[in-house]
């Protein structure tokens, strides 16, 4: 198929990772058989922006394994795995490589959107947002989106707010089965190996400042604290700042916690969290890694104007071909690494989440493109969360593949909790 990538001759070591994904996604596996007996996506188009790595590479399979012809490209410059985007031609157009400028990214964003997509397929809402800005043609003939981060739920929440949002898009992360365990665990996991493996450092002892507890940040601060390190969390919300309290970490104002730390992690969705000040005030060789989904937590233009020198280390070959640490030199000679350039560390750095926690988050993606698809016409502009048998749907295969079964309400049970009800 017509696509862009950096090198085909990679593609072999692409299907080996791909066909590794598969050997243990299984809820994506049972949803393919079905999707391949029923073509529910047949003659549609979905355009696609996520993380473009092995995981990604089953799902898309899964929905041309239903009929639809997939366009794709990266939802981030740096996190393209070059070798997945090379085997994936095999079944998709392909718009993706690692080390993307600004420039490369939108135009592979619009190389996808030319394919006139029916679905759009998001992480980040760029692809979303960009369709709205610059390619309102396209409007009339898309069904609708979905939307797989916190991030992008914000943003498409605020365009529904304004009257701005033109088709329905599903809040894929907002789902129970997504965000209880793709954003606490997923992101807790990856995020702690992205750091290990750019730093071939240890946690244990050290102390580590988690900014955010979010579902991300609890995650995050759950794998800091097993890995042996001292926890430090940092909040603006009074509510989850008493939950990391009654959690068990220490919980503090950025500036004071920065001066302890040798670690710093962002993992809150806002721009500018560790900015001039924390860097004025943080230790000798302190690091500082970023989980949020764009790259402007660390304030990196703050980091540039206080450095009086800057230069990259611990550079490492597929899947990254890339530096991984930048250090940065402070006039008093106080040296400051920043992870992965400021971008997901989980990514960037790492291998993203673990392939089980994947199938999860992309097992509620095909489906919720199938409900968008059956509903054509039926909702209105806005936001909608999965539909709540979406979500107990993906809880059951899973739990099926797991051989574990579980009880039933009897009869009587079910009708003793209906006498609760208002107005019985």
């Amino acid at each position: 198929m017509e696509s862009i990538v950096k090198d085909p001759s990679l593609a072999e070591k692409g299907f080996l990772k791909i066909e590794w994904a598969e050997n243990f996604m299984h809820i994506l596996s049972e949803i393919r058989k079905q999707y391949e007996k029923e073509k529910p996506l047949k003659g549609l188009t979905i355009g696609m922006a996520l993380h473009l790595e092995a995981k990604t590479a089953v799902l898309v399979k899964t929905l041309v394994a239903g009929g639809a012809k997939v366009a794709i490209t990266s939802c981030n410059p740096e996190s393209t795995q070059d070798d997945v985007a090379a085997a994936l031609t095999r079944w998709a157009h392909v718009y993706a490589w690692r080390g993307e400028t600004v420039e490369e990214y939108y135009e592979n964003l619009n190389r996808v959107l030319d394919h006139n997509p029916n679905i759009v397929i998001d992480d980040g809402a760029d692809l979303i947002v960009h369709i709205h800005k610059a390619r309102r043609e396209l409007l009339k003939d898309i069904i609708g989106g979905t939307e797989e981060t916190t991030t992008g739920v914000v943003r498409l929440r605020n365009m529904e707010r304004k009257g701005e949002l033109m088709f329905p898009v599903i809040a894929v992360n907002n789902a129970y089965m997504k965000y209880l365990f793709d954003n606490r665990y997923g992101t807790g996991e990856s995020t702690i190996f992205g750091i290990l493996n750019a730093t071939n450092l240890t946690l244990a002892g050290k102390t580590v400042v988690v900014c955010g507890y979010g579902w991300c940040g609890r995650g995050i601060a759950m794998r800091a604290r097993g890995m042996g390190a001292k926890v430090i969390v940092t909040e603006v919300d009074p509510i989850r700042a008493v939950e990391a309290y009654m959690e068990g970490f220490d919980v503090m104002r950025l500036i004071d916690a920065v001066k302890k730390a040798d670690i710093v992690i962002t993992a809150t969705g806002v721009t500018k969290v560790v900015r001039k000040e924390h860097f004025l005030a943080a230790k000798n060789k302190c690091i500082f890694a970023n989980a949020g989904h764009f790259d402007v937590e660390i304030w990196k233009p703050d980091l540039e104007e206080l450095a009086v020198s800057k230069r990259k280390t611990r550079y490492f070959g597929l899947p990254w071909n890339d530096y991984l640490v930048e250090e940065y030199v402070l006039k008093d000679g106080r040296k400051l690494y920043l992870l992965a350039k400021g971008r997901l560390v989980n990514l960037v750095a790492g291998q993203g989440h673990a392939t089980e926690i994947m199938d999860l988050s992309f097992s509620l993606q095909a489906f919720s493109v199938r409900y968008l698809v059956e509903n054509r016409g039926k909702l209105e502009n806005k936001v909608y969360n999965v539909p709540r048998e979406i979500d107990e749907a993906v809880a059951r295969i899973k739990l099926k593949t797991l051989g574990v079964e579980i009880d039933k309400l009897t009869e009587e049970q079910i009708e003793y909790m209906k006498s609760f009800e208002i107005g019985t």
